[in-house]
């Protein structure tokens, strides 16, 4: 039988989507985001500090973003808004690398092109599985940023994220590291979802529907939307998780969510919305320009065309 045009264009075209990417491309380039982010004030550590105080204020009185920046700043120095690196480090080393792990081979395994509600089950299953590896060190991520907005009695004062997973196993038990493991699943999944396929949606849109080439500009912008639908999607069961994470014991997620409901009506799902984005926003475009880096390092490894 000849052979189409149309199959020796297909043929000759670069075969990207059937490549296998190693497992742990995602974690790796979510911790090169959150290295190149820190020292430029928009990674996670100093505005996740700022999101984490505000989302565990209790009824009364409040600061607004630029207060807490100020209060951090005035009580515990320059130095309080970067505490917490070390837990945040782990946390893309088992979360970000779980769930982008998960989400590739699940594309790559797929004999045809993924419909978006497959890329969608994809996604909420990457993110779930994500966010029970990584529940221990978001604990541990959460309490070390919102350690100085505590009493100095009941401060932990971790030395680093190991040190909190050790002493957190000794007095409260190995059952601790998973406290809050529900919300901070759902949360995992509706941000894996809104997140990775997002930037699949926005970037195959922008191809299709501009005259612009796959490249950085591409992956800016597609990871941009990405970054800004999953705060939005996310930001409600982030503010539980938070509070939940950084209890001492206390209140249950029904318990929590009631209290939330009771005192703050419904403007308590987009508490810390500004400075979530502004962290995640830039970590997000971050992470996808050095997982395409990535992924287009390995194909010229690979040997396969650019």
């Amino acid at each position: 039988m000849a052979t189409t045009a149309a199959q020796v264009k297909k043929d000759a075209s670069p075969r990207t989507r059937t490549i296998a990417y190693p497992f742990w491309f995602g974690g790796s380039a979510s911790c090169f985001a959150a290295c190149v982010t820190h020292p430029l004030d928009l990674g996670a550590p100093p505005l996740t500090r700022i999101k984490v105080r505000l989302q565990t204020q209790h009824h009364g009185t409040r600061l607004n973003m630029a207060q807490m920046f100020r209060h951090i700043v005035v009580s515990d120095g320059l130095k309080g808004l970067y505490s917490g690196l070390s837990a945040s480090l782990l946390r893309q080393l088992t979360y970000s690398t779980t769930r982008f792990g998960i989400y590739e081979t699940l594309k790559n395994r797929s004999t045809t092109a993924p419909t978006l509600p497959a890329l969608i089950a994809m996604g909420l299953t990457s993110g779930f599985i994500g966010g029970i590896a990584g529940t221990p060190a978001d604990i541990i991520n959460v309490r070390m940023q919102n350690d100085a907005s505590l009493p100095a009695a009941k401060r932990r004062n971790y030395a680093n994220a190991m040190d909190g997973l050790i002493r957190m196993v000794r007095s409260e038990g190995a059952a601790s590291l998973f406290r809050g493991v529900g919300p901070n699943a759902v949360r995992a999944l509706l941000m894996s979802a809104a997140q990775l396929v997002s930037y699949d949606g926005f970037k195959a849109a922008i191809l299709v529907h501009t005259d612009l080439k796959d490249g950085t500009a591409v992956h800016i912008l597609a990871s941009f939307g990405a970054g800004f639908m999953a705060t939005s999607i996310c930001s409600p069961v982030d503010v539980i998780k938070t509070r939940v994470m950084s209890s001492h014991g206390g209140g249950g997620l029904v318990h929590i969510t009631r209290e939330l409901i009771r005192t703050e009506g419904v403007k308590w799902m987009f508490r810390g919305w500004v400075p979530s984005f502004m962290r995640l926003g830039p970590h997000t475009i971050v992470t996808f320009l050095f997982l395409e880096q990535h992924k287009r390092l390995w194909r010229w490894v690979r040997g396969v065309e650019i």
